[in-house]
């Protein structure tokens, strides 16, 4: 029996991943191998909408790599590939720019947001098309799932959009994709500002639980982090947002509920509460640092691995280009 198809990717904007893109990402990644024929991509190329070093996007790219591996994505179940190997995504992006509104793209809430952010000097092409590049991606590879955050949503809509409009005016070609924002998933917030989720461009780095922090300094960043006066571990988003996410932090690396986390502190401070999550969070990751830090030693090893991926990935996404560019009406190439 085939499995469905489910694509995602993220990009490689910092030498390191951190806690709510292992929770919220890897770690649902990791079980849904086991269900779909998926497709995990290091988005390179959406990575160059904002200015990049290039040494140092090729290093992040390679160290985000081997986050996926070492969190256990496996190159032998998975297609894990880097975007730009395939060169069909941008290919594939130029003709859906050419069906897309520029009302409907200018509607896209990040864009709106990162546009208004940054003004209008500030602000590339490419932004502003992300989007669509984000389209090919799914689209490349016959999606029928997209696991994705809740903030993703409106760009997983503008892809089933643009695949309708396609396959109405040229013919079958695109299947439609379903987002999946998963249920289990929790949402870890900045450890020094637990209104704001956990983000790459954190204000503060004591905020963020980097996946290769060494354990120590995972250590002192949780017992450091915001809590309130009250003393009481119970989960309560609005009034404890602090003390919320540290829970959720911890079931999310320990299976517990809520309430099992509840029971389980009544009647102790945060200081022991800090200490056992920190102590579940070092159990858990630290396996994860030590396969990645592994991986990196051998760079040439690693390349090879995701070599062999695009070659998989160059292959799907190359049967759907031809598809698409003999329906557009393309010239086909004589060789």
């Amino acid at each position: 029996m085939t499995k469905p198809r489910l694509y995602s990717g993220m990009q490689p904007s910092a030498d390191s991943l951190h806690a709510g893109n292992y929770v919220g990402a890897l770690v649902q990644w990791r079980k849904m191998q086991e269900e779909y024929d998926a497709f995990f991509s290091v988005v390179d190329l959406h990575a160059i909408s904002v200015p990049q070093d290039p040494a140092e996007l090729r290093q992040k790219t390679r160290r985000t790599a081997a986050q996926y591996i070492a969190a256990g994505i496996e190159p032998e179940r998975s297609t894990l590939y880097v975007q730009s190997h395939v060169p069909a995504h941008t290919q594939l992006s130029w003709v859906l720019n050419t069906i897309t509104g520029f009302g409907e793209a200018s509607r896209m809430t990040q864009f709106k947001d990162k546009s208004s952010r940054y003004g209008s000097d500030g602000t590339n092409v490419g932004l502003f098309t992300y989007p669509i590049l984000m389209a090919a991606d799914i689209l490349l590879y016959q999606t029928q799932v997209v696991p994705v955050g809740d903030d993703q949503r409106q760009h997983v809509e503008l892809t089933r959009n643009l695949a309708e409009r396609f396959n109405s005016r040229f013919g079958e070609v695109f299947t439609i994709p379903e987002a999946k924002i998963p249920a289990d998933s929790a949402r870890i917030y900045d450890l020094q500002n637990p209104e704001s989720k956990m983000s790459k461009s954190g204000d503060s780095p004591q905020g963020i639980l980097w996946l290769l922090d060494e354990p120590k300094v995972l250590q002192k960043k949780i017992m450091r982090a915001i809590t309130d006066n009250d003393g009481v571990v119970a989960f309560d988003r609005d009034a404890k947002p602090g003390v919320s996410n540290l829970m959720a932090l911890y079931g999310a690396v320990t299976g517990s509920t809520m309430q099992q986390i509840t029971d389980e502190f009544a009647g102790h401070g945060y200081g022991d509460f800090k200490k056992a999550v920190a102590g579940a969070v070092v159990a858990e990751f630290e396996p994860v640092r030590e396969r990645a830090l592994e991986l990196l030693d051998d760079p040439a090893e690693l390349d090879r691995l995701l070599a062999v991926n695009a070659e998989r990935a160059n292959e799907v996404a190359n049967e759907t280009l031809a598809t698409v560019y003999e329906k557009v009406g393309f010239l086909a190439s004589a060789r």
